[in-house]
């Protein structure tokens, strides 16, 4: 009977300890979960700091030179044979224009009926070929002036000796400039025009 008694006494002596222990504990940790929420600051800025970085301001390149204008192309001068140079000579005849003028003397008398006109004459040159070999011949030739007084249609009827002067006979007419025909005012087409060039080589 004592002993249960003891052990009674006992058992409640230790579940009151406890008791008090667990509470001590509790309010304990509530003590120091107060003081770390104390320790807790928190700081809300409400503008940013300034930053350092320095701005650079991109400047534009300067701008390309102009380009270079290429110079101006010379204009072609009139291939006009030398009559001073060397020993050769060149017969140039009356052109047979079938008909007679009709007094077309100046430029003032474009607008007068009439057949055409001579205004330039340009020389053929010998060929060099040719003239080293001592050769002399002449080219018959035929052609139309049109209405703007310039050579088409050449055509060599006769040649001697045949296909040396040629060619050079046929540049030289291309280049020839006349007045052309005039028909009640107006300029028309006069072709059957014929010449003959003759390509000496002059002895001294």
């Amino acid at each position: 009977m004592i002993r249960l008694l003891f052990s009674l006494l006992a058992g409640g002596a230790v579940t009151l300890g406890l008791f008090f222990f667990m509470s001590y504990l509790i309010s304990g940790g509530a003590d120091r979960a107060d003081v770390q929420k104390e320790q807790i600051v928190v700081e809300i800025m409400s503008n940013p700091p300034e930053s350092k970085v320095q701005q650079r301001k991109r400047v534009p390149p300067p701008p390309p030179p102009p380009p270079k204008q290429p110079p101006k192309p010379q204009p072609p001068q009139p291939d006009v044979a030398d009559p001073t140079g060397g020993n050769i000579g060149f017969n140039m005849p009356s052109i047979d224009l079938g008909g007679t003028a009709g007094g077309l003397s100046g430029p003032g008398e474009f607008g007068r009926d009439g057949d055409a006109t001579p205004i330039v004459r340009i020389e053929p040159k010998y060929p060099p070929q040719a003239a080293r070999d001592g050769k002399e011949g002449w080219v018959r030739l035929s052609f139309t002036i049109n209405e703007l007084g310039g050579v088409e249609d050449i055509e060599v009827i006769e040649a001697e000796p045949k296909r040396i002067f040629d060619r050079e006979a046929k540049r030289a007419l291309r280049k020839w400039k006349y007045r052309p025909k005039v028909v009640d005012g107006k300029p028309q087409k006069q072709p059957g025009i014929t010449v003959q060039l003759d390509f000496t080589l002059n002895q001294d």
